[in-house]
């Protein structure tokens, strides 16, 4: 996954200037039709019962992943082709911290069900 600019920048500023950044107490899964970019940006989902999901990490060595599975609700309705996932500080509204694109991309469905198991979703610094 890469950080968008506004992750980048606080980190830099915690970091180097000394400034407080606190992280948030939970963060969510979101799901994107089209690219995000590190200025934010890209479709994402809304409808047809899609709602973040909230998503515990786990740190080893440079590498953050998701330490339990992901799962969003059924689709109630057509989702469309999910190409990229996003780590927001937030339910709803809030700041994208990071983004990827999937490995492959996932045609939702009404009744399908989206999945993420427990180590899929990678952040790594090297």
């Amino acid at each position: 996954m890469s950080f968008t600019n506004f992750l980048e920048t606080e980190i830099l500023d915690h970091v180097f200037a000394g400034n407080a950044y606190t992280a948030p107490a939970t963060l969510y899964v979101g799901l994107y039709t089209a690219t995000p970019s590190e200025s934010g940006g890209g479709t994402e989902l809304s409808g047809n019962a899609y709602a973040r999901k909230s998503c515990a990490f786990s740190v080893s060595g440079n590498t953050a992943s998701n330490s339990a599975n992901v799962e969003f609700d059924a689709a109630t309705g057509n989702w469309g082709t999910v190409t990229h996932a996003g780590i927001f500080d937030a339910l709803t509204g809030g700041n994208l911290l990071a983004y990827a694109t999937l490995t492959s991309s996932k045609t939702v469905e009404t009744g399908d069900i989206l999945r993420f198991s427990a180590d899929q979703l990678q952040v790594t610094l090297d």
